[in-house]
């Protein structure tokens, strides 16, 4: 028998041949190990046994202080997540502004796996008009207006800007409005000078008159200044009149003193030609800024000039049509390559990027104008849109980052996408880990950007650069599959989007119905053509999806839970996209619920439905 060795008094375990030899192997291995990478740095002086080494391994080196010891321990201790900010929820949307934005993750900064991290909420400089609601007008003069106001509201928002209007509560404020009645001056120079006095009282910034519209592309040079609110001369726009004006609240102050203190100021017609020439310095450039003012009128729009002098409110209602029209074409003119509604993985994805597609067909519509063929003032060789040739609407795969091409996207829950993809509505976690892959959307979403061999994180950058970027905004609106597109996408593209076909001027039926609708591109990525089977089946697994969303069962939430963990870049764009739309939302919805209590409420929209529930009927 063979001899049993004690350590002790204790019996010590026999080890088999083979094992000792893999365990001396292993602990030659790491001699090795530890004499070709700990040796050579160890020697003081001499030549380096690095050399000798035949290894061409780099290591990684960690700095010497990580910016956060902590974040490497699993073990770490139970850190407070960042307060929760003033108007930071929207149904099951939450969101923290932070300049770290772009971390991939955004938990990593939260510390909650349901709170979204977005960019920092832009700083909207504001511009003001001036609007008397005080003075005795017909009702139907009044409506007009307003409509006006809406319009350069809705124009002036959606380039970033936050459309404030003044009235005469905010000129009595100013000190110099007492001596402004003592003048015995016209009705019309004194409500010029009111506007100044209202806008000094503010302090500074813009002042525009309503009529008049930004009409260029978000990355302009002169909005991109006008954006930055800083001024730092009184200066005006060449040719264009009282149409826009920028500056201090001091300088204002000065030109009005300069004015009153005029003994000329009843000769003048306004406080431009009450003051000496260089208090105002002079812009020429504004190509970008449309001025519908009685000269522009009358010279390029006589018809209209004519109905506005013949009818009044009607009028300018048809001024408001043309102006609406004007900054519809002035955006189809911005993206000539077209719309792109992306469809990754598109072989059951129909259903889902439907509103997406329709909206894409209400966009490519040509509005209603009073005069089709006509150009913005100021844009005279523009490209009128042609019912019968309307903007190109294609649905790629890929997101391609190209300036003339404006894209749609509609965002997925990884629930939603497994249960389409896998065209099932039993998905389980055993499905789930062994047949799904990982992150299918947005791998496919940012094939032709990145490539294959990329992880998730990088993809998730790329993503939240395409959604929140200000070259983003410009670009591409985002939207989720589970959610109904906004109520107020009006004031997201900044005109009144067509809610009906246009007449291509064929003998066709007044309901509009698909073929007049814009033709979509024929794309060799779309994937098998749908049959209304297929396209029903869709419909019921999206509905299926979107009451999975809803549930709050533990089986539910379980399940949730682990397609969630399987799809962590996937889930991360769906939660950031869900989030920065319901921003956007919240923000417009405040400005405009403060603003309602000024000016009468001039501006607003009176309660007229602006929603989007006419828009699917066919």
């Amino acid at each position: 028998m063979p001899v049993q060795r004690s350590l002790f008094g204790r019996p010590v375990p026999r080890l088999a041949p083979k094992r000792i030899a893999a365990l001396l192997g292993a602990i030659a291995l790491f001699g090795v190990f530890t004499l070709v990478f700990t040796l050579p740095s160890s020697i003081p002086t001499g030549p380096s046994l690095g050399k000798f080494t035949d290894h061409r391994i780099s290591l990684p080196k960690l700095p010497k202080q990580l910016p956060s010891p902590s974040i490497l321990n699993p073990f770490r201790q139970a850190a407070h997540a960042p307060p929760v900010q003033q108007n930071s929820t929207s149904g099951e949307a939450s969101w923290y502004s932070n300049w770290n934005w772009l971390s991939p993750f955004s938990s990593s900064v939260t510390l909650d796996e349901n709170r979204s991290l977005l960019p920092p909420l832009p700083v909207r400089p504001p511009i003001y008009t001036y609007y008397d609601h005080t003075l005795a007008k017909d009702k139907d003069l009044k409506f007009a207006e307003n409509a006006l106001l809406l319009t350069w509201r809705k124009a002036w928002w959606a380039q970033g800007f936050k459309p404030v209007i003044l009235s005469p509560a905010e000129a009595m404020l100013n000190p110099l409005y007492v001596e402004l009645q003592r003048l015995e001056l016209e009705a019309a120079l004194k409500i010029e000078l009111s506007r100044f006095l209202a806008w000094e009282n503010m302090g500074g910034g813009l002042l525009c008159n309503y009529l008049l519209l930004p009409m260029g592309s978000h990355e302009d040079s002169l909005l991109s200044y006008l954006r930055r609110g800083e001024y730092p001369m009184l200066s005006r726009f060449e040719k264009l009149g009282n149409g826009l004006f920028a500056g201090a609240k001091a300088d204002i102050a000065t030109a009005i003193k300069l004015a009153l203190e005029n003994p000329e100021l009843k000769a003048s017609k306004d406080l431009v030609g009450a003051v000496p020439p260089l208090t105002f310095g002079v812009d020429p450039d504004h190509e970008a800024l449309a001025f519908y003012n009685a000269e522009t009128l009358n010279e390029k729009y006589p018809n209209v000039a004519g109905d506005i002098a013949a009818t009044g409110a009607n009028g300018l209602m048809i001024l408001n049509q043309l102006m609406n029209a004007h900054l519809h074409s002035t955006w189809q003119n911005e993206f000539s390559t077209g719309i792109a509604v992306l469809k990754p993985v598109p072989q059951h994805m129909s259903a889902s990027v439907e509103p997406a597609l329709h909206l894409a067909e209400f966009l490519a519509q040509c509005p209603e104008s009073p005069m089709p063929a006509s150009c913005p003032p100021n844009k005279p060789r523009c490209k009128p849109c042609v019912a019968s040739t309307p903007m190109k609407i294609t649905t790629p795969p890929m997101y391609r980052n190209t300036s003339t091409l404006y894209t749609i996207g509609t965002v997925p829950h990884p629930y939603t996408f497994a249960s389409l993809d896998g065209y099932r509505d039993d998905i389980n976690v055993s499905w789930i880990r062994r047949v799904s892959e990982r992150d299918p959307w947005l791998s496919g979403m940012t094939k032709e950007l990145l490539g294959t061999g990329v992880s998730g994180a990088p993809r998730v950058i790329k993503f939240k650069e395409a959604v929140a970027s200000q070259y983003g905004l410009g670009h591409s609106l985002w939207v989720t599959a589970e959610m109904p597109l906004p109520t107020d996408l009006d004031w997201y593209f900044g005109f009144v989007i067509p809610r009906n076909a246009t007449d291509t001027g064929k003998s066709e039926t007044p309901v509009p119905g698909p073929e007049r609708r814009p033709q979509i591109e024929p794309d060799p990525h779309n994937g098998p053509v749908p049959s209304e089977g297929d396209i029903l089946k869709e419909k019921i697994l999206l509905e299926k999806a979107k009451q999975f969303g809803l549930s709050k069962s533990p089986e539910h939430n379980r399940l949730r839970g682990a397609v969630e963990a399987w799809n962590l870049a996937d889930t991360e764009a769906w939660r950031f996209a869900r989030a920065f739309l319901a921003r956007a939302s919240v923000e417009r919805l405040k400005w405009e619920e403060e603003e309602k209590q000024y000016a009468g409420g001039a501006g607003s929209e009176k309660g007229k439905s602006q929603g989007w529930g006419r828009w699917f009927d066919d």
